[in-house]
């Protein structure tokens, strides 16, 4: 009989036959050894066996077939059982079974350090040092690679502080309006040139090389005050963004970060700076506050007037909204294959979560804006629909872009009571979403289900990056050595 459907709990694995741990019962052997008063010679001549084969034996490098471990323990005086026991007969013996484990490792491998000889003659407080040595940097390795469920929760923790503070920060704004300032830039969008000046009155030169390390968009060297960026000019980034958000490190005072949650605030740091400085709060809240008295507002108006990109435009609009218009709201970047990218909310809106509060990663519900938008013939003009919700109806509006990593679209919604400041509110377009209730869309209509279910097979594509840890590092999956000889080459340009 075929299964009604693939998404089945998996079946129960059959029990492991356990492995005998060579490291442990070696220790034991030589514990019992001594305790029985025997030496290597008394003990090999008993069971017929070489010292120097038991030695290997005891020292956990030799494990010995099952008729030599009936003969050890009957010399011995104890069970099988007894000798292949993994609770370390006492203190010492523990310590050196957890120091021969380390010296095994393939972290101890990496350090290229010399292997200590573990033996009756090595002192107890070195065992316990060199233990102690090993958990302490165990414990620093974990802390600078995070998992991606630490990763996730440290998005989760972050969006939620990001909520509270209606994705406003004052005190970016006010660095970003001394950088303005000082360069005497009041109005009108912000050209190069006048980037020029800003890094150049910060103190730094500008670079434009053609083989910055492949990990990274931007590298700033300190020791010369020079910046580098690249020369393609196919990057999907703003090259004018890259370059404010290097600066925003440097005048954000942002050290090198400590844990996984630190990098992605200084990520949110720098975006939101290098924004500022591209939308400046006057003249942006100006500009809004007459499109809203105009009941015009419009993310693309926004992008038109500061020569930017429709998503930050429409990031910009989440951090003033709120503060300055009195206006809640809530942004989504999703992939075609429905995946949320980028999100945020403050006015309510239901978006799928995992465990941790993460956001970023689920997928979204195929009646939302969102969804919708990807299969509009009109891609020049923003799609605009409205979305009962279990939390309420929402208006939305979006649009798609496509990048090298795909097509994506860009939305930013409000709850029905404050449509009325937004152009577009007039759409017929309408649609209904009862998720996370699976029968909105996770589930397969029930004709489609009796049709196929035990008839399908689909052969799935191999999405080797969940299996693999998040990238290591202060920054994470940015290579030091390259990014070190990348300086190193051009130091003495």
């Amino acid at each position: 009989m075929h299964p009604a459907s693939w998404n089945r709990p998996a079946s129960a694995a059959s029990p492991a036959v356990p492995e005998v741990d060579v490291i442990s019962m070696g220790r034991r052997v030589r514990h019992l050894r001594k305790a029985a008063g025997l030496t290597l010679d008394d003990l090999g001549a008993t069971v017929g066996t070489a010292p120097s084969q038991l030695s290997l034996i005891e020292n956990g490098k030799r494990e010995p077939k099952l008729g030599l471990l009936q003969q050890l323990a009957a010399a011995l005086g104890v069970s099988i059982d007894e000798l292949l026991g993994a609770e370390p007969p006492n203190r010492r013996a523990a310590l050196e079974i957890e120091l021969e484990r380390y010296q095994r490792s393939p972290i101890y491998e990496s350090l290229k350090l010399p292997k200590i000889r573990i033996s009756s003659r090595l002192p107890m407080d070195v065992l316990e040092s060199m233990v102690g040595l090993q958990h302490e940097l165990e414990r620093r390795l974990n802390e600078q690679v995070a998992t991606p469920e630490e990763a996730r929760r440290a998005n989760g923790e972050l969006r939620a502080m990001m909520r509270e503070r209606n994705n406003y920060f004052p005190e970016y704004e006010a660095e970003a309006q001394k950088v303005l300032a000082s360069v005497g830039h009041t109005s009108g969008p912000l050209s190069h040139h006048v980037i020029a000046d800003i890094a150049g009155h910060l103190g730094f030169s500008l670079h434009h090389v053609g083989d910055l390390p492949h990990s990274t968009r931007s590298v700033t060297d300190l020791k010369n005050r020079r910046i580098y960026l690249t020369q393609n000019a196919r990057s999907d980034h703003d090259p004018r963004s890259v370059l404010l958000q290097a600066l925003g490190h440097y005048v954000l005072g942002h050290q090198t970060p400590s844990n996984y949650g630190d990098f992605l605030m200084q990520r949110v740091a720098t975006n939101y700076f290098a924004a500022a400085l591209l939308l400046p709060e006057q003249a942006t809240v100006e500009f809004l506050q007459r499109a809203k008295q105009a009941k015009e507002i419009a993310v693309e108006d926004i992008r038109d007037a500061f020569a930017v990109s429709y998503e930050t435009a429409a990031h910009r609009f989440t951090n003033l909204a709120t503060q300055h218009l009195d206006i809640r709201t809530h942004f989504q970047k999703t992939h075609k294959s429905g995946i949320i990218y980028k999100a945020y909310e403050n006015d309510g809106v239901t978006f799928p979560q995992d465990h941790t509060g993460a956001i970023e990663g689920q997928p979204s519900c195929k009646n939302w804006t969102s969804r919708v938008v990807f299969d509009v013939p009109d891609k020049f003009s923003a799609y605009n629909q409205y979305t009962d919700t279990p939390a309420g109806t929402y208006w939305c509006t979006a649009r798609t872009e496509r990048s090298a990593n795909g097509e994506f679209s860009l939305s930013v919604g409000v709850p029905y009571a404050q449509v009325k400041w937004f152009r577009g509110r007039d759409t017929t377009e309408r649609s209904k979403s009862t998720c996370p209730d699976e029968s909105c869309c996770r589930r397969p209509p029930a004709a489609l289900t009796s049709e196929w279910a035990g008839n399908a097979w689909p052969s799935a594509r191999a999405h080797s990056h969940l299996l693999a840890a998040m990238p290591p590092g202060a920054f994470p999956g940015v290579d030091e050595t390259e990014v070190y000889a990348f300086l190193q080459a051009h130091s003495g340009s």
